[in-house]
């Protein structure tokens, strides 16, 4: 007996740790569960392979033109997707314009969702800096997205870098009004109101309780605002307003293409098949984020 009058077994036991194997175990059973989210993150890991290793999967140079292969039919042994109006291989072209996409939509994710962090969390926490600030970003938003980034691109001029630019400005108001309307709800929670019972600064209950409760939104919504940038871009490259032409991306490749359809259907398929699969894997891969954390969703599931 110990001094408290407790046994040395009744002791409070740790559990065991979790090894490597009941890891990966808990991911397959989560995937399982979430089919939906499983599809779409393979789809994802796939463009990224694809993006990583653009040089290496039986890829040429997607700018250089083969006048003498102008429109060659798919599925030959050299040409696996065909080759457009000026001789350029379409798969090549097809994957490295993944990593334009790619990069699209994970920087204008980054850089909407910090920049909507900053301001929705000052804005939810300050009714004078809400007043003032939510006005502008109304303003912002009762443009339509697409209309505000060509404005933009005729203002910056067209490159990848301002591609980036114009549709962060774009997608940041919608991510500082869902920041913003989290903060809301968990400011006159309980435990704020202790911790300023208590005389804690406004920045510590920020950073302490405000910002690690408001992840689980922002890592659901960073998965829409890359899509919806991935889309943006193509649209943009669609209509001129892009990268420049000679750059391998879906946008500026359906662009070439629009002009060809009848003659070379295969110069608008596949990179409209490549930026499709892309959107969705993205959107089942926020989807089943949510479903998993959502409390009320999670707690309807199980």
């Amino acid at each position: 007996m110990t001094d408290s009058g407790y046994s040395a077994t009744s002791s409070w036991a740790k559990p065991p740790e979790l090894t490597v194997r009941d890891r990966i175990n808990g991911i397959l059973t989560l995937l399982k569960r979430h089919p939906n989210m499983a599809i779409g993150m393979g789809i994802v890991m796939v463009a990224l392979v694809a993006a990583i290793f653009a040089p290496v999967l039986w890829t040429v140079d997607p700018s250089a033109p083969a006048p003498f292969e102008r429109f060659a039919g798919p599925f030959s042994a050299e040409y696996w997707f065909g080759t457009d109006n000026i001789g350029r291989d379409v798969w090549s072209r097809a994957i490295y314009g993944s990593r334009i996409s790619l990069t699209v939509g994970v920087s204008v994710a980054a850089i909407a969702i910090s920049i909507g962090v900053i301001i929705g969390v000052a804005a939810g926490y300050s009714q004078k800096f809400d007043m003032i600030v939510m006005r502008f970003m109304d303003g912002l938003m009762s443009i339509p997205s697409i209309i505000l980034a060509i404005a933009l691109m005729a203002l910056l001029g067209g490159s990848i870098q301002n591609v980036i630019i114009a549709l962060s400005i774009t997608e940041a108001p919608i991510a500082t009004r869902v920041v913003r309307s989290a903060v809301l709800s968990l400011r006159e929670r309980t435990y704020i109101e202790a911790s300023r019972s208590i005389g804690a600064s406004t920045p510590r209950i920020m950073i302490r309780h405000i910002l690690p409760n408001i992840v689980a939104p922002l890592i659901v919504h960073s998965t829409y605002v890359a899509s919806a940038a991935i889309l943006l871009e193509a649209y943009l490259s669609f209509l001129g307003a892009g990268p420049p032409e000679e750059i391998p991306s879906w946008g500026n490749m359906v662009a070439g293409a629009k002009d060809y359809l009848s003659r070379a259907p295969w110069m608008i398929f596949f990179p409209g098949l490549f930026l499709t699969f892309t959107v969705l894997g993205i959107s089942l891969a926020g989807d089943g984020l949510r479903d998993i954390l959502d409390p009320q969703i999670k707690r309807r599931l199980n």
